[in-house]
């Protein structure tokens, strides 16, 4: 368990696997303004104790990735959409299963779609459809709550207060929460573990939702080929579960894992046990090669 840097085309990421090189590799990426840290060391080690080879990473401008001015990225949607792909090849992996959350759904599904032969299964946590329908879709929006964050943000922390900058994030992610009781010490950790690996996080916090929308407008749920499981919160406030519903309805042979109590977010400590079966089960499938 060691983080390493690729530099490519004159930016930095960096990932983490877990396991034996040997085993059957389990991309996991992460939801927008989010580090690899968000997916906690025990539930990678868990998913490794049973024979995969787990890989996480920490998007541009999170982490210990290439940074960018706040409000002013220095890369393209499309080079944030192919980093999963920069990052297998260079493990030298061909083809993995995939687990995206909420913004990384969007981008597991969009690797599904337009680089089939690299993926071996999807898993999709949290997240929404990412591309358009031939019919409409009628989903709910996120609740008050999570839509306050948008239109009357938290005022920002002195960034140079690694204190406050802590408090702010963990309260970034309160709105976010489910049924199940607010962790705020594993919160608190989390949280102080990316502020402390984070070269901006100021930029962490804005630059993935200023991007340009690049989603090619043919492109279509019911096109992916591969096996598909959809993760998704009964209490999910920014996706509610009819997103996961829509998922599973349009993905052809795609089902539906309900979490109870889980709201938008990585799946917590108290779903583990019904969570790494579930991914374990999903990727166990001797007859594809690595």
């Amino acid at each position: 368990m060691t983080e390493q840097i690729l530099t490519i085309d004159g930016a930095d990421l960096c990932f983490e696997t877990f396991g034996d090189p040997a085993d059957p590799a389990v991309l996991l990426i992460a939801g927008g303004a989010q580090s690899m840290v968000w997916w906690e060391d025990e539930f990678c080690a868990r998913l490794a104790e049973a024979g995969r080879r787990v890989v996480r990473y920490d998007h541009r401008d999170t982490g210990r990735s290439s940074s960018s001015p706040p409000g002013r990225p220095s890369y393209t949607s499309r080079e944030l959409h192919t980093d999963p792909l920069r990052i297998l090849d260079a493990l030298g992996v061909s083809r993995a299963h995939l687990m995206g959350l909420s913004m990384g759904g969007g981008i597991a599904q969009r690797i599904a779609l337009e680089h089939p032969a690299r993926v071996r299964t999807l898993c999709l946590a949290s997240t929404s459809p990412a591309v358009p329908a031939d019919h409409g879709r009628s989903l709910p929006p996120p609740s008050q709550q999570v839509m306050a964050t948008f239109t009357d943000p938290a005022p920002e922390p002195d960034w140079n207060d690694r204190d406050a900058v802590i408090a702010h994030r963990v309260e970034a992610e309160r709105p976010y929460a489910g049924t199940l009781p607010f962790d705020r010490q594993r919160y608190r950790r989390l949280a102080a573990r990316e502020v402390d690996r984070t070269r901006d996080m100021a930029a962490l916090l804005t630059n993935h939702f200023v991007l340009d929308d690049d989603t090619p407008p043919a492109a279509r749920l019911s096109r992916i080929t591969a096996p598909t499981m959809v993760l998704h919160g009964t209490a999910d406030p920014m996706f509610p579960i009819e997103h996961g519903r829509a998922l599973a309805a349009e993905i052809p042979g795609a089902r539906l894992v309900p979490l109870p109590g889980v709201g938008h977010q990585q799946p917590p400590p108290e779903l583990w046990d019904l969570v790494v079966p579930a991914v374990v089960d999903h990727t166990n499938d001797a007859e594809l090669v690595r």
